[in-house]
């Protein structure tokens, strides 16, 4: 065989963990794992399934060599010695959903994943110089809750000091201080100055009423690795002001890239990718919505919308949510769903002012300011904005306790 055609990595002389199954001929199998203990160095072999071409015996004897047979429990062994995970498994007995969930639990255990024509590296989590408590607010995607869970965290600990470390796609270039004091009109002000204002930050600063320091993050790897972001710079700020405690919100899938004491993950709901197991790995409490795929001891809650304020009783209101079709307590007289659709957005303001709509609720999220309010003001109408409450069985005794469990 050239050996150019299965080329193993560029790790020479790391231990690494191979995955076998016996759907190869055992001869092709040995002369492969020779080829791997050779360049590389051995720390174990898992044995992964399929028994096509394996004569009746014991692994051992067939492969020359100790050889493991279950493969998540192998792994967690037989981590400590290696560096890598090689898979030299296939179809049918690894598909590329089975590769996938093990290349999640090799990030997980600090493992890097090798396979032919895929390289994965576990992200990294550099150290921040802080003496207190962090904590981390991440989800398996986008609308999952994160930025009001993150503010419900930050309420229920408010008496440490909290400030929120939140990142996102239109975060600023330079990590900025918002302050809870930041208002409509101030949003409004940074919109016509060309910034994203609505940004998760904002969201944070202005409904979770803590300080927030916003960054910037681009791109997502396959294990929440952003391609690139400010997020140890805005960390370093948020530590300069002295608070007692950090909470870090991630972005989408992204985590954000900083080490942290203790980690929240919110299991969204859709099918589940198969690489996302890393994030519900690390995490040491996991949430789930309602019809979420996730581990049984996940804690079940959802996200109530509700205004901010109280709203007149005679008010015409008009909703502008990303998805929520109801806010608690109000009967709006036109309801859109599209702020995260910006040319049906347009249509939906269009029948708030033909329906004469003097309150217009809005989540800020997407196109809430550059187009809701700004129209809004334009119209005469006022702007209240719309808070997605938290609400489960003991959530909020499980959120205090991850905080307890940092002491």
């Amino acid at each position: 065989m050239n050996p150019a055609a299965g080329t193993l990595g560029d790790n020479a002389r790391v231990p690494v963990i191979a995955l076998i199954d016996g759907e190869h001929h055992p001869a092709a199998v040995s002369d492969a794992l020779s080829r791997v203990a050779r360049e590389r160095g051995l720390a174990g072999v898992v044995f992964c399934g399929g028994e096509e071409k394996l004569p009746d015996r014991p692994l051992e004897e067939i492969y020359g060599r100790p050889v493991e047979q279950d493969p998540g429990e192998a792994l967690r062994r037989l981590a400590p010695g290696g560096d890598a995970v090689v898979d030299l498994a296939d179809e049918p007995v690894l598909g590329p959903s089975a590769k996938l969930r093990l290349a999640a639990l090799a990030l997980h255990l600090g493992l890097r994943y090798e396979a032919p024509g895929l390289v994965l590296d576990p992200p990294r989590y550099p150290s921040i110089d802080f003496p207190g408590p962090k904590l981390a607010v991440v989800a398996t995607g986008k609308r999952t809750g994160k930025t009001a869970l993150a503010g419900h965290l930050a309420g229920l600990l408010a008496e440490d000091d909290p400030l929120v470390v939140c990142m996102g796609r239109g975060g600023p270039a330079r990590p900025v201080v918002a302050e809870p004091s930041t208002t409509v009109d101030d949003l409004i002000a940074l919109s016509e100055s060309g910034a994203h204002a609505a940004s998760d930050y904002l969201e944070d600063a202005v409904l979770a009423g803590v300080r927030t320091v916003g960054c910037r993050r681009v791109g997502g790897g396959l294990a929440g690795a952003p391609f690139e972001s400010n997020v140890l710079e805005g960390a370093a700020l948020a530590a300069s002001l002295n608070p007692g405690c950090l909470i870090f919100e991630g972005s989408g899938s992204c985590v954000p890239p900083v080490e942290v004491d203790r980690t929240l993950c919110i299991a969204g709901r859709g099918d589940p990718e198969p690489l996302r197991d890393y994030s519900i790995m690390r995490a040491d409490l996991v949430l789930a919505h309602d019809g979420a795929v996730a581990p049984p001891a996940a804690l079940r809650f959802e996200l109530r919308t509700e205004p901010a304020e109280p709203l007149p009783g005679d008010a015409r209101v008009a909703l502008f949510t990303t998805g929520a079709e109801r806010c608690e307590g109000v009967e709006p007289l036109v309801s859109s769903v599209n702020l995260a659709r910006r040319s049906l957005l347009s249509q939906d303001l269009d029948r708030a002012v033909a329906a004469d709509c003097d309150i217009w609720l809005t989540e800020l999220k997407a196109a809430a300011v550059d187009m809701v309010a700004r129209r809004a003001r334009a119209e005469g109408a006022r702007v209240v904005l719309v808070r997605n409450r938290p609400v489960g069985d003991g959530l909020d005794e499980a959120l205090l306790a991850l905080r307890r469990d940092v002491d």
